[in-house]
């Protein structure tokens, strides 16, 4: 067998520095390539798992910015091999991209456990994307390091700045209410959209960007800098570089992915004022490294942390102001009294080490903790109560705070695409204190656990001139929406949760400050129709879909499937030949 150029053997020498036939095999067909003898001779090999598509417009500029993490590598002296992993681009697949997470992180796990690969950089963008990968990665536990597209440059629309996401859902309520044109939006479009990255507003891609370098996955400063600036590349360089000595250090995933960590990315979550979606990838990323991580950390750990960031869709700003601003690490310093500061990170230094000597260059993008943007408890809060006993969250600083305390009745829709008519029926029952339940829209229900909990306001409202009303669901946000939405209800309808017991009528009670959620209904009548109550007919009869609805697990368990909770580590295979 080769020695290895590092002080240990490595996995990929069970591949390339074997003897007789295995190693002829796995050598001679990687020569149809065109490597160099040398490349067989021990070296780290780093994977670069890649979620370019076409199909995925925030991600279509990976493979440029593979190039860069491979000169890195071969710089560090390692093997950089690039493959593709299952991607999943928010603007067009349907039902959602949250049905396929667990189906790319199946994927991603069982591409690095298969090959030959000593540790992994993970390329992502898009929302599904970021955790999808990093679920995966982190069952196998290889040395590993992330890095995200980077956001698009700012919108620009008739002198202003419009956002990714926000922008859409502001536009078509105006078109819906006649205060903008079917032309307006079109110009819109192009505006919006004007150059390569995920999405600019603080939107879930934005927010997992962030998150997982608050989690010390990425390297400091990765987060935000625009996909279209060449600091972009000069990072996925340096990457590329530094994921080779991870390898030679043996600095796995699980050193990284720490209890403390994930209260370190809670907090900034909290102080970015990210997507509510953050919940549910960090409850699956800890559900697959074994760290004890419950929907409750994500009220308890977050009370003290006021939102610094002044981003929309909370805000004004958007993610290209965010990276001249300094960053997720100028808000790391910001808040670093309230961070785990001796926690490692892929870098190879602490968080300490990595904020050092940070500063924030614009106070109006990045507030302080004495002058902050909004006051603590303005991100996200979980609800409990008869209505959503598993728990709910909500976004405060999405919503009216005129909402934030309110008891109105319920009208109750079973399926999103029934309340999408009737939302533009001008004679629709509906007054600004009525409660809209869309049910049926969790992670088994719909299936997928769709982005539908920011259900469009009635169009009898608009007209009136009302902006937002209570609206609950089962489902989810997209990040780059706001309103008084509660969501995640859980258990979801489809299950038998109390979400399914509701009638229109009902009246309903959310008092955020008590973080409550109440049926206001008797306990015998909800028994009558709890034991009158059947389940919905299976969503499919064969291929991924049933395996998901089969074994999907809650929105406050994180919707990941439950037999890959955990890992299986990164033993070399049995051979193949």
């Amino acid at each position: 067998m080769l020695m290895s150029m590092t002080s240990r053997p490595l996995r990929s020498g069970q591949w390339f520095g074997a003897d007789g036939r295995n190693g002829f095999i796995h050598r001679s067909w990687m020569r149809n390539q065109g490597f160099a003898d040398d490349v067989f001779d021990g070296r780290p090999v780093i994977g670069i798992a890649t979620t370019w598509s076409e199909l995925t417009p925030c991600n279509a500029h990976l493979r440029e910015l593979a190039e860069s993490v491979k000169r890195g590598i071969w710089e560090s002296g390692g093997l950089p091999l690039e493959f593709p992993a299952m991607s999943l681009g928010e603007p067009l697949m349907r039902p959602t991209t949250m049905l396929y997470r667990n189906l790319l992180a199946m994927e991603a796990e069982e591409l690095i456990r298969a090959n030959p690969l000593d540790g992994v950089v993970l390329l992502s963008g898009c929302d599904k994307t970021t955790p999808g990968l990093l679920m995966g990665a982190a069952s196998v536990d290889l040395p590993t390091l992330l890095i995200t597209g980077g956001p698009m440059l700012n919108g620009k629309f008739r002198g202003q700045d419009i956002g990714s996401g926000t922008a859409v859902w502001r536009f078509t309520e105006d078109l819906r209410a006649g205060r903008v044109t079917a032309a307006d939006c079109a110009e819109a479009e192009v505006c919006m959209s004007r150059s390569r990255g995920h999405c600019m507003t603080m939107g879930t891609a934005s927010t997992m960007a962030c998150v997982t370098e608050a989690l010390g996955v990425q390297l400091p400063g990765a987060a935000a800098v625009p996909a279209v600036d060449s600091r972009r590349y000069a990072l996925a360089h340096a990457a590329g570089r530094r994921i080779v000595d991870m390898v030679d250090q043996d600095q796995r995933l699980s050193m990284v992915l720490t209890r403390e960590a994930f209260e370190n990315a809670i907090r900034v979550n909290a102080a970015i004022g990210g997507s509510t979606n953050a919940v549910v990838h960090l409850l699956a990323i800890a559900g697959r490294v074994g760290v004890p991580l419950s929907l409750e950390d994500f009220d308890t750990l977050t009370g003290d942390v006021p939102m610094l960031v002044n981003l929309m869709p909370s805000g004004t700003y958007l993610m290209e102001d965010f990276a001249y601003a300094g960053g997720v690490p100028a808000v790391m310093a910001e808040i670093a009294p309230l961070l785990h500061l001796d926690q490692i990170t892929v870098s190879g230094k602490s968080v300490a080490d990595n904020i050092d000597g940070v500063q924030c260059w614009n106070r109006q993008v990045i507030g302080t903790l004495a002058e902050p943007f909004q006051p603590a408890g303005s991100g996200t809060v979980v609800l409990r109560g008869s209505l959503a006993p598993s728990g709910a969250v909500l976004k405060v600083s999405a919503a009216s705070a005129h909402l934030l305390t309110h008891t109105g009745p319920a009208l109750v829709f079973d399926r999103i695409e029934e309340y999408a008519v009737a939302a533009d029926d001008p004679d629709l029952d509906v007054t600004p204190d009525t409660v809209i339940v869309v049910r049926n829209a969790g992670p088994r229900g719909y299936p997928g656990f769709p982005e539908v909990g920011n259900v469009p306001m009635p169009r009898r409202l608009l007209a009136a001139g009302i902006t937002d009303m209570v609206r609950i669901s089962d489902a989810r946000m997209s990040g780059t929406g706001y309103g008084t939405c509660v969501l995640h209800a859980a258990p979801e309808a489809s299950v038998g949760g109390p979400l399914a017991l509701v009638r229109t009528g009902d009246l309903v009670r959310l008092d955020v400050p008590t973080r409550r959620l109440d049926l206001l209904v008797d306990e015998a009548e909800l028994a009558e129709r709890r034991s009158a109550w059947q389940p919905p007919r299976p969503v499919a009869d064969r291929g991924w879909v049933r395996l998901y609805s089969e074994h999907v697990q809650q929105a406050d368990q994180g919707a990941d499937l439950d037999f890959l909770v955990g890992g299986s580590g990164s033993a070399v295979p049995r051979h193949s030949h």
